[in-house]
This record gives structure tokens, sequence and C-alpha cells, in this order.
């Protein structure tokens, strides 16, 4: 433990401020593919009993039509979070008929491109941006890749942290730029160690066949004779690795996290520049577009990244102008896969740890990183998704490479502290004990879920699909059999209501046409690489 760390947490857990460490902030983002009861992903549009996508506050979609996306709103307490999570699944079940909600992150069985419908947000100027922005991932990337469903952690600490935390640090900058300067110094201290939220929680060591059609150009081993299933035997998270959300284009993309200015800066730039792959594509017609326009990203989210700086924007801001406006009010964790053990795909334990370790990349030192140091973290990450639990496996640090067995065990020492802190605050012993539970991945391996799932497919001689389809099953069933009471019932299908007839006003107000609309959203770009 670093002077710095165990001032800060000392700090922390001293007389008023330890209602920081109870006042954490948290919201999950879960996705979730619709299938049919053959395992295909389903081709019926998003039901209308689940409201509008583009304005339901709790249900919506992401890439797909049968992508289907679960919002939790911002919660202290882990227990609320899961249960509204748990009830937004059983009101679900309730309204998509014989279909099922998929329980993996690499997907079912797809047949191709065509097979994937693309979200569909209703005739507004906001609603057909969001689809055809959906449309330009597919011609950039194929829709395949968007088919990979994960879990989005959202953290942010209470208000009332900060001001102390700033004189404790002797800081005389605005209060808003300590608390930004200080999300960033997490984001770099995630960048740093975020391999080992991979190793512990990945849950995706292998892929039905049917994700590569077409793809000759992947490094993994038949897992069956018959050769529906392709992993790799040490893998973590394919999801995370050059299967899942990357982007050739975007390797050369220096993006900057030591300063919101520069970060900003380098994203603007990105989407404003063209790239001569994308021109190639074009935009289409006003009747027909392609994508929103041919730069290297067509906007913000199109940037792949493990984690993000956020901030809630205003209705036609965008998200770096809210950033450039207000600072960092939050952080985005996109590296968690969904965790088939699991009937939400998350439990209590895995956030408490996500508590433990997003607390510790916070009151760390954490120094600007350069380019030398964002690509031995690039390395880092690629040896832990593809060889994650390979024995004796090295990681590159900057003095020399070291075990993944030693690294992690520091780091978990290190974070130690931090576990009792929030035991001692919370009255409990949870923390502890998750601790003690990842220590127990580190030193056996064959504890990991990616261990874990790849063991039952051999014991029980099944597919990757055939064993997630089985607890597809489990799960729906459960579900199913436990149906929402109607007064609960009644909340989700009011809400369903309001966002059908929000999503009818908005498309009553549009006063331009949709080109104007485009061009009028990216001027906000423009002028924030100017500024």
């Amino acid at each position: 433990m670093t002077a710095t760390l165990e001032r800060r947490l000392a700090e922390l857990t001293d007389g008023a401020q330890v209602s920081s460490l109870t006042g954490i902030q948290r919201g999950l983002e879960k996705e979730s593919l619709r299938i049919n009861s053959a395992g295909k992903l389903a081709q019926t549009p998003h039901p209308v009993e689940l409201g509008a996508a583009l304005t339901h506050p709790y249900i919506t979609t992401d890439y797909s039509e049968a992508l289907l996306e679960f919002i939790t709103p911002v919660s202290t307490s882990i227990s609320a979070t899961l249960e509204t999570l748990e009830t937004i699944h059983r009101y679900t079940y309730a309204h998509i008929d014989d279909e099922l909600l998929w329980g993996a992150s690499m997907p079912c069985i797809l047949e191709g491109d065509a097979s994937i419908p693309v979200a569909d947000y209703g005739t507004s100027n906001v609603g057909t941006m969001k689809t055809v922005y959906r449309l330009g991932l597919g011609h950039r990337y194929g829709r395949l890749m968007q088919t990979i469903a994960g879990i989005h952690y959202n953290f942010s600490m209470p208000d009332a942290y900060w001001a102390d935390a700033q004189r404790a640090d002797d800081n005389s900058e605005p209060l808003q730029d300590y608390i930004s300067n200080r999300y960033l110094g997490l984001i770099r201290n995630f960048q740093r160690h975020s391999w080992l939220l991979i190793y512990l929680f990945g849950a995706s060591p292998a892929v039905c066949k049917s994700f590569l059609r077409g793809n000759a150009e992947h490094n993994l081993e038949a897992f069956d004779e018959q050769g529906k299933s392709m992993h790799l035997p040490w893998a973590t998270s394919l999801r995370m690795g050059d299967l899942g959300y990357q982007s050739n284009a975007q390797r050369d993309l220096e993006v900057c996290y030591n300063n919101l200015h520069k970060y900003i800066d380098d994203l603007c730039n990105a989407i404003t520049r063209n790239h001569p792959a994308y021109e190639t594509i074009g935009v289409g017609t006003p009747e027909a577009r392609k994508q929103l326009n041919t730069g290297l990203l067509q906007i913000e989210n199109e940037f792949y990244s493990s984690i993000r700086p956020k901030r809630v924007a205003a209705s036609g801001e965008t998200s770096l102008g809210a950033l450039r406006r207000g600072g960092i009010e939050y952080i985005e964790v996109r590296c968690i896969d969904v965790n088939p053990y699991c009937s939400v795909g998350i439990d209590a334990a895995q956030i408490r740890f996500l508590d433990i370790f997003l607390l510790y990349c916070l009151l760390e030192d954490s120094p600007a990183c350069e380019a030398p140091e964002r690509q031995l973290q690039a390395e880092n990450i690629r040896r832990v998704v593809n060889r994650g639990r390979e024995p004796g496996l090295l990681l590159q640090t900057n003095a020399g490479d070291t075990s993944l067995q030693d690294l992690a065990k520091q780091l978990l020492t290190d974070m130690q502290s931090i576990a009792t802190s929030l035991d001692q605050a919370h009255q409990s012993s949870d923390y502890s004990a998750t601790l003690t539970d990842q220590r127990g991945k580190v030193v056996d391996s064959t504890k990991t879920p990616s261990a874990m799932l790849l063991e039952e497919m051999k014991e029980r001689e099944l597919p990757f699909f055939r064993l997630a389809m089985s607890y597809s099953e489990n799960w729906a069933k459960a579900f199913r059999s436990n149906p929402l009471e109607a007064e609960a019932a009644e909340v989700f299908a009011k809400a369903a209501r309001d966002s059908l007839a929000r999503q009818t006003e908005i498309e009553a107000t549009d006063s331009v046409d949709f080109n104007t609309y485009v061009q009028n959203y990216y001027e906000q770009y423009k002028t924030l690489a100017k500024s």
C-alpha cells in the first residue's frame, strides 16, 4: 500500500467521511439477446408491451431489435439494484411469449448478417439517428460482432465525498476540475489493472461456430469433434479480444486520459476527420443513409474502450459536450461478461469486488499514462483474454515480466484494507469474503467462470451453444414461475405506455429534416474541437 492510498483511505474512514463508503452510487446496464425456442436470434420486433426503446427508462435495445438492454436507476444499495434488475427480467418474460433471454455474452446460433435486425427507434430525427448509427456499425464491422452482450457497471462517489477529499489533498483547483481529474486517475489505474477483472470474471472462453461465419482469421481451436464450438483452452473472455468489440481502424487512435480537454479533443478529431475506408462506404442517399459520417468514429460511443468517463447529457447534447460543460459525473465499466451461472448475469459478490477494485483505482497514486505504457497494457489484456489461465503466464510491467499470479496476489493484498473499511462501514464481512473468494481463483484457476464453463462442456459433452441454451432455459423457467404481482407489473406497464406516448410526442415535434438535424448535431463537435 502506497502512502497516498493509506492516507486517503484513513481520511475516508474517519468520522463523517465514512458515510461515503455506504453512499457509493451504482447502476447496471445488462444486455441480453432475445432468442426463439430453437436457440436462434429472434426475428420479431421489440414487443410493444415493453414500450418504446427510444424513451423507456428501464428497457431499451442496443444494436439489434433482438438485443435487449435493461437499465437500473442509480442506487446506493446493491440488493436494491439486483432486485430491480430481477424485476425487469420477470416483467419482460411475461411479454415475450415463448422467446428466451440468452444467458451468455457470446451469442446464440447466428445465420449471418442478414439474420440480425437493426434496432428501430421510430421516425423522429433522434430515433433515425440511432438507427443509422447502427447501420453504420454494420457496414464498418459487420453485424455479427454487434450481437455480443455484456454488462456495464456505472460507479460514482457521493457528492459529499469530494469537498473533504479535495481539502485533504490540499488541492486548490475548481472542485469539478478536481473531481474530473480524480476520475481520470481512476480510469488510468483501471487500465493498468483491468486484466485482473478479466481473469477473475471472464465467462466467454468458447463460442458457437456460427459466430465465425466468413471469418477465417482467428486462432481458435475446435472444442468437439463436430467442430460446433470453438475455443482457446486457457481463454477467459473472448468477448474482450479480437473477436469482440475491437476495431483495426481504431488501433492507431491515441486517446489521452491524462487530461479531460485532451480526451475530448482526441475523440472530436476522430469524429470530424474523414477515414479513407469509410469514405469508400459513403453516407448513402438522404432516403437510404448507410452511416452518419465518414469519420473514424461516427459518434463518441463508437470508440471501443473498457471504461468511459460519463456525464448525463441534456436533450440533443453530445456526450462529449456534456463532459466539456460539466466535467465527469461517473464512470462506466464495460469489460464485464454476462455470467451464465447467475440468473441476471451478475451477483452481489461480484459487485462488491468491483467496488473494492474501483475504490483502489480511485485512492491509489495514478501517474500520467503515455503511449509505451498503453501498449504494455494492451498486450497484458491480450495475454489474459487468450491465455489467462495458462500456468506460469507472465505479464509485462515497467520493471519487467512478472507472473500473473504474483501480480494478482499483490493487488488483492493491497485491496484488503479497502475491503475491511467497507465491511466496517456496512457492519458486515461480505467485502472481505468476496476478496477471499478472488484469492482462491488466483491460486486455483479452475474456480474461475471461464474454467468452469469449459469443464462443464467437457463433462456434459455439450457444445457451447447447448450448454448456454440449457442455462437460458433454466433461468427462463425460474422467472416465469415467479411472475410479478399486479401492482409491480402495472408500474412497468405504465412506464411502457408513457414511453410510447413520449416517442409519439418527439416524432410530432421535429422541426427540421433528418439531414439538417445531423448537420446541426455535428456542428457541436466542430465547436468543441475549436474550444
